[in-house]
């Protein structure tokens, strides 16, 4: 994402995660995005298209962009508004799903690590694709945190749903953007750390990788301050 898409989807998130723009409410149009931010509409379609990824705007051809209802079961990321809530989601994350990791190094069965690892395929793929990336990665971290046989740690990261990817996502310098392709390989490789870990059983390795790859997360979130 480009940096003055960044900006822009940082801007309209605010707005919608404030009750400024409440939901069932129109975005401006495209044109008066333009005029507003002073950008081309390439980069209003980009921020937009990042804003239907998480799920806070739904688009409809010919009549444009509306707010949706932040589901009730998400309600505590409705206060994740500064870059300090989004570092101590990060903290919150790195302690509940490292653990989980390792659990699931220990319990996973055969049918949950095959699930794992088609997420981890699914995230290869389309990882790149701002419309369908945050999808990819909550569902690794989801489908890891189902094969810790643990009911509380899957319900938990299914409640707080693919917003947990979308707003420390939104607060990376645009260096560190999944459009970026050194940066999108090293977070796929911080995956299959976690999943070959996994693999072989071993919860400790499990625990590690996780924690590698979350607080690569926050260092990047911290270098973007």
């Amino acid at each position: 994402m480009s940096g003055l898409a960044y900006q822009i989807v940082e801007e309209l998130k605010q707005r919608i995660l404030s009750g400024e723009i409440r939901p069932g409410e129109k975005l401006p149009g495209e044109n008066g995005l333009v005029e507003e931010f002073g950008v081309s509409r390439t980069v209003v379609r980009e921020a937009v298209s990042r804003l239907q990824a998480a799920g806070l705007v739904e688009t409809f051809q010919g009549r444009g962009s509306f707010v949706l209802e932040v589901p009730e079961r998400t309600s505590g990321l409705r206060e994740v508004r500064s870059h300090r809530d989004v570092l101590e989601l990060m903290d919150f994350r790195i302690g509940v799903e490292s653990e989980a990791a390792a659990l699931a190094a220990g319990r996973r069965t055969v049918y949950q690590l095959k699930g794992i690892e088609r997420a981890l395929d699914d995230y290869r793929l389309i990882g790149d694709d701002p419309a369908r990336s945050v999808e990819a990665d909550f569902a690794f971290h989801l489908k890891v945190a189902v094969a810790s046989g643990n009911r509380f740690y899957s319900d938990l990261i299914a409640d707080l749903g693919p917003m947990m990817i979308m707003l420390p996502r939104t607060r990376l310098d645009p260096a560190y953007e999944m459009s970026d392709a050194t940066h999108l390989t090293r977070v796929v490789l911080e995956h299959e750390n976690i999943y070959a870990a996994i693999t072989r059983s071993d919860p400790e390795a499990a625990r590690a990788a996780t924690r590698i790859h979350l607080s690569n997360t926050r260092h990047r979130l911290t270098n973007g301050q």
